[in-house]
C-alpha cells in the first residue's frame, strides 16, 4: 500500500485544514495509508551552533523520506502561509533534506472565499527553494472555501462536488507520484546540491 505523509500546516487547535486532512485519511483509507503529521511542537528555528536537530524534526524528516509522497494543507494568514509552517520547513531544510525530489500535493482550507489560494502559491515558491527542491504537482490546487461550514459534525465534507474534485485530484496525485518516483537519476546530485547550497556564498 502506498504511504503518504500529510502535514497540518498550522499550530491552531481548531484548524479546518486538520479536518480536511483527517477527512482525506478516512476517505482514501482503503487505497492508501496517510500519516497525519503535526508541526505545533516544533521549536522556533534558531540555527543551533552544534547543528543538532531536535528529535521531532528528525522523526518527521524520516517519515517524509520514507513516504511515497507528501500532502501539505495550509491556511492563509496575510496572503501567506502561517509562521508555524514556515518554521517547520526551515527546520526540514537544515542539515536534513527529506523534500528533495519528493512529490508534494498542496491543499488548503480557509474561512473566506479564496480557499488559501495565495498561501498555496507562497508555499509552492518555498517548496521550490534550493534547500527544499520538492516536486510539486502542477495545476492541482484544492481550495476549500468557507471551511467553517464545509464539514458536518462527524468531520465529513458536505459538498459532493468538492468531494469528487478532491477525489479526482488525489487520483492524479497518485499518478504524479508514480511518474515522479521514476525520475530519480539525478537524486543523489540534487541532494548534494541542497546540502552544499548557502545564501552566504551566492
Amino acid at each position: 500500500m502506498e504511504k503518504y505523509v500529510a502535514i497540518v500546516g498550522t499550530n491552531s487547535e481548531e484548524s479546518t485544514n486538520r479536518k480536511l486532512l483527517h477527512f482525506m485519511k478516512d476517505y482514501f483509507g482503503r487505497e492508501v495509508d496517510i500519516d497525519i503529521i503535526e508541526i505545533k511542537d516544533f521549536p522556533v528555528f534558531n540555527k543551533p551552533d552544534n547543528s543538532e536537530l531536535p528529535i521531532i524534526v528528525k522523526e518527521v524528516a524520516e517519515k517524509i523520506e520514507s513516504a511515497d509522497g507528501v500532502i501539505i494543507s495550509t491556511p492563509e494568514y496575510n496572503h501567506a502561509v502561517p509562521a508555524a509552517l514556515m518554521n517547520a520547513l526551515n527546520w526540514l531544510s537544515y542539515h536534513t533534506y527529506p523534500f528533495v525530489d519528493k512529490p508534494v500535493m498542496v491543499t488548503g482550507a480557509s474561512y473566506g472565499t479564496l480557499g488559501s489560494s495565495r498561501a498555496q502559491l507562497h508555499l509552492k515558491q518555498m517548496l521550490d527553494s534550493p534547500e527544499l527542491k520538492a516536486r510539486i504537482m502542477p495545476s492541482s490546487d484544492f481550495l476549500l472555501s468557507h471551511s467553517l461550514q464545509a464539514f458536518d459534525e462527524e468531520g465529513q465534507l458536505i459538498d459532493e462536488e468538492q468531494i469528487q474534485k478532491l477525489h479526482a485530484l488525489f487520483n492524479d496525485f497518485r499518478h504524479f507520484v508514480a511518474m515522479t518516483n521514476q525520475l530519480m537519476s539525478a537524486h543523489k546530485q540534487n541532494k548534494q546540491e541542497a546540502k552544499d547550497f548557502s545564501w552566504e556564498t551566492i
